[in-house]
């Protein structure tokens, strides 16, 4: 039988001890199972020897990632015969070193859930992007916690997808309970005959008609884009789009929908362009599934944004 483990990463004061807590004082979480907890990092708040003894969770700390090896993970496998494991993670270690040590043959990875702090993600996300991104991507639950009336949850949202596109999102206000604050608005004007995109709003439009395509089928947009032509393309096919940055200026991906229409012939690659066209939601073999399509209705040849990078944050 396999024992599960749940992993909890996060920053310092993130959330992490808040989160576990909560987790295992949740009855339909714990039905009296013994878990093991390693700890790697103590924050403020603490593991209360009462909260320990009665959810019957063993706790062993880790001070340095040199003690995280897989004699270290064995011996406490047979050490304490858990029924599942719960890893509160040093969120400035790379998760690699713990994925590296080799998991007792007998435990099997079920979750990663990262916790952010929401009102210092912005402030992370610019100066310690590499380490955030390593969490974000490799999640399978992220939880924005401390949001308030002003949490810009569009904006979180965007900067999780474009890293991690199966991630679960979840949000808590301040006082600890689900947030039901409502999505921002757009920043375009959604009843316009044509919809124009800024430049500076490229990549939350490019992300709201990746996740819902319906919402744009049959709309006519026009935007700044780059032109990208694969050499296996249809004459009539191509991609506009901009460069978007995941992690830092050496971690660019391009980012567009896949467009069609006669027009594509006469342009070249990296031409900017300013594209009007019709968005069809439907399926395409270069998505291999249903995704936006764009249908040409209008090609104007235009210098590049003053910012040709997309950011996500």
């Amino acid at each position: 039988m396999e024992i599960p483990v749940y992993l909890v990463t996060g920053f310092l004061e993130s959330g992490k001890t808040a989160f576990v807590k909560e987790t295992l004082s949740d009855p339909e979480f714990n039905g009296s199972e013994k878990t093991l907890l390693i700890v790697f990092e103590e924050g403020i708040e603490e593991y209360e020897e009462d909260f320990l003894s009665d959810n019957r969770v063993t706790k062993v700390e880790v001070e340095e990632p040199e003690e995280l090896t897989e004699e270290f993970l064995n011996d406490c496998h047979k050490k304490y015969k858990p029924d599942r494991v719960m890893i509160e993670y040093n969120g400035v270690w790379k998760l690699e070193t713990l994925f590296n040590a080799a998991l007792p043959k007998e435990w099997a990875l079920v979750q990663i859930i990262t916790t952010v702090d929401a009102s210092t993600f912005e402030v992370h996300m610019s100066n310690m992007r590499s380490m955030l991104v390593e969490q974000l991507s490799n999640s399978d639950l992220i939880i924005f916690n401390r949001c308030n009336a002003n949490t810009k949850k569009n904006a979180l949202r965007r900067s999780i997808k474009v890293v991690n596109r199966k991630a679960q999102i979840m949000y808590e206000s301040e006082d600890g309970n689900l947030d039901d604050l409502e999505e921002d608005d757009m920043p375009f004007d959604m009843n316009a005959s044509v919809i124009k995109i800024e430049d500076d709003d490229y990549g939350l439009w490019y992300m709201d008609a990746l996740d819902n395509p319906t919402k744009y089928n049959r709309r006519i947009v026009q935007f700044k884009g780059m032109v990208y032509k694969g050499e296996k393309f249809p004459k009539d096919c191509f991609v506009p789009g901009r460069f978007a940055v995941t992690c830092c200026a050496d971690d660019m991906q391009f980012v567009g929908f896949i467009c069609m229409g006669k027009e594509a012939k006469r342009l070249n690659q990296k031409d900017w362009i300013k594209l009007t066209a019709e968005v069809r939601s439907e399926y395409h073999p270069g998505y291999d599934k249903e995704g936006p399509v764009l249908y040409v209705k209008k090609i104007e040849y235009t210098e590049p944004p003053i910012e040709p990078l997309v950011y996500f944050n």
